[in-house]
């Protein structure tokens, strides 16, 4: 199935949507690791290496979160 088309207009648009609600961050990996991660992401989190990366991210967190919790009790 392919992807609906969209007008350049509506895609500037969208852009600049982004543009104000979002931060961005760049991820550099090693070669080869894109495709795994994507590949990881496709089986766990239905393809979205977005969505599979602040997974990862905000779990990471919590464990540490409740890690420190813990040491300093």
């Amino acid at each position: 199935m392919s992807e609906p088309k969209v007008s350049k207009k509506q895609q500037a648009c969208v852009n600049r949507y982004i543009a104000k609600a979002y931060d961005r961050i760049e991820l550099t990996v090693k070669k080869g690791q894109k495709e795994i991660i994507k590949a990881h992401a496709a089986e766990y989190d239905g393809g979205s290496v977005n969505g599979f990366i602040q997974r990862a991210i905000a779990e990471t967190m919590e464990r540490d979160k409740a890690k420190r919790t813990s040491t300093n009790q």
